[in-house]
């Protein structure tokens, strides 16, 4: 069994390595470090939490040791996709350089320039930083690339597929052809390493997994969800989000749930926070200071729930996740292999569980395929489909709905009466206006009938009532009709 010893790193790198309880290295820091260490470049293909970090930071910790970095001109390059996976690049590297002196800085936005600057102008051996913080200071003249001798690209796939493609060409144009190379990511889809292959110079491949396979470690399964009623969706969608961590139980002692958009990742925080969970929230819009905390937090063990977008998908280290919960299927296949990876990380089991709603098939059907297996189908706890309303659903309804409903009664006349009412009230009799009725009963009792009831009898019409014929318009004739035109002249 190869250990780390046998990888030819530097002393001072192994007594950092052996400090941190590290004997046996993983199969990708095994493939990656030899050939790094040659000044080959390399291309890693590993599953997330599987020491990706390490089988850059080693290798490139032992060549820096012999040299001095110059002001304003990095020697080695760092590139990631989001500031918690820069950041946790920085922290492995203060873990396994602290027998050896060099020196660092971290270019990452919602953090002011100055700090940085002066850093920068101190001259550093490593700069790791995001490619927009980057940029900003190559811009102000603060940054030369001309002395990068090592360049790194973390989560390769996803720098090239977030829309960090021209970034990242212009940066690579600044820095020398002669540079060493290293792109390593969890997946590496066909038309992205196509794009590589412009950025490397015959690497060395190292896949120590199949593309884009998931932990055998974690423990998958989904429930398919469908709303009673579709303005309820999200939430009953939440509730169901509830009884999932309920049913877990005790065991389920920390979790990240992942929702793709930023705004339902304030809310469902927002509503797990209401019903005495202790979660918070992290994204991209949130300040840089307010997401350290929050992932110190997590980390440290104050915080149970992190509810986080696909910033916290990759690069976020925290050994003891017990589960994952997908709020929603996530638009790429691929961040599902990243988002899952949070747990089961150091050979730890891990459980992972996902909400599917119907227009969200297909996009499971793209996972499916993408990990060559189906993922376990859950039963769903709240039985759906005759689910009670809750408060919450209550509370969230459109307040709009009682205000036109009241606006409607109070703009209704005040001495308005049902139809219904006014058939059963006598009719008054309409001044001057003739009325046939019958020779023996008095006109004032033929006039205070109902109305109702006269129309009832209106079908008799035309028949003997009391011996007597009602004589109508139809059956009487004027006289002056059938006089003849003459005799109406001479009249």
């Amino acid at each position: 069994m190869t250990k780390f010893s046998d990888l030819n790193l530097a002393p001072k790198v192994l007594k950092a390595v052996e400090e941190t309880g590290y004997e046996t290295p993983t199969p990708i820091q095994a493939g990656a470090i030899p050939p790094a260490l040659e000044g080959r470049d390399v291309l890693g293909i590993a599953q997330t939490g599987t020491g990706k970090t390490a089988g850059f930071v080693l290798p490139m910790i032992t060549m820096l040791a012999r040299g001095r970095a110059r002001a304003r001109m990095p020697r080695s390059l760092v590139l990631c996709p989001t500031r918690e996976l820069a950041a946790q690049v920085a922290e492995n590297f203060d873990t396994y350089a602290k027998h050896v002196k060099l020196t660092k800085a971290l270019l990452i936005g919602g953090v002011s320039f100055k700090e940085q600057d002066k850093l920068i102008d101190k001259g550093v051996d490593v700069l790791i930083a995001t490619p927009g913080r980057l940029l900003d200071h190559f811009e102000r003249g603060k940054l030369l690339l001309t002395g990068v001798q090592i360049m790194v690209v973390d989560e390769a796939d996803r720098m090239l597929d977030m829309g960090f493609i021209p970034d990242i060409e212009r940066i690579f144009s600044l820095t020398p052809f002669t540079r060493q190379t290293l792109f390593f990511s969890a997946t590496m889809a066909p038309e992205i390493e196509r794009i590589t292959n412009t950025f490397l110079s015959n690497p060395a491949r190292i896949e120590v997994a199949r593309q884009a396979t998931t932990g055998e470690n974690i423990e998958q399964c989904v429930v398919m969800f469908k709303a009673s009623r579709r303005d309820r969706e999200a939430s009953e969608k939440r509730k169901l989000l509830r009884a999932l961590i309920d049913g877990e139980g005790d065991k389920c002692t920390n979790a990240i749930v992942f929702c793709n958009r930023k705004v339902d990742v304030d809310i469902v925080a927002k509503s797990l926070k209401k019903y005495g969970y202790d979660a918070a929230p992290i994204h991209g819009d949130l300040d840089q200071s307010q997401r350290t905390r929050t992932l110190d937090g997590f980390r440290e063990g104050s915080l149970r729930f992190l509810i986080a977008s696909d910033v916290a998908a990759r690069g976020l280290d925290v050994p003891a996740v017990t589960h994952i919960f997908n709020f929603d299927v996530p638009g790429h296949a691929e961040d599902y292999v990243h988002r899952i990876g949070r747990t089961g990380r150091a050979g730890r089991d891990g459980k992972a569980m996902m909400i599917c709603i119907p227009r969200d098939e297909r996009n499971l059907g793209d996972i499916e395929r993408l990990v060559e297996k189906e993922i376990p189908r859950m039963e769903n706890p709240l039985q759906s489909g005759g689910a009670p309303e809750t408060s919450e659903q209550v509370e969230e309804k459109p307040k709009t709905t009682s205000r036109r409903r009241s606006s409607k009664s109070t703009e209704a006349k005040p001495d308005y009466k049902p139809e219904a009412k006014q058939d059963n009230k006598p009719e008054a009799k309409p001044e001057n206006r003739p009325e046939v009725t019958q020779d023996n009963k008095p006109e004032a009792q033929a006039s205070t009938k109902p109305r109702n009831d006269r129309i009832r009898r209106g079908s008799d019409r035309g028949q003997d009532r009391g011996g007597k014929k009602v004589v109508g318009l139809g059956d009487h004739m004027p006289g002056f009709i059938a006089m003849s035109f003459e005799d109406r002249r001479g009249t």
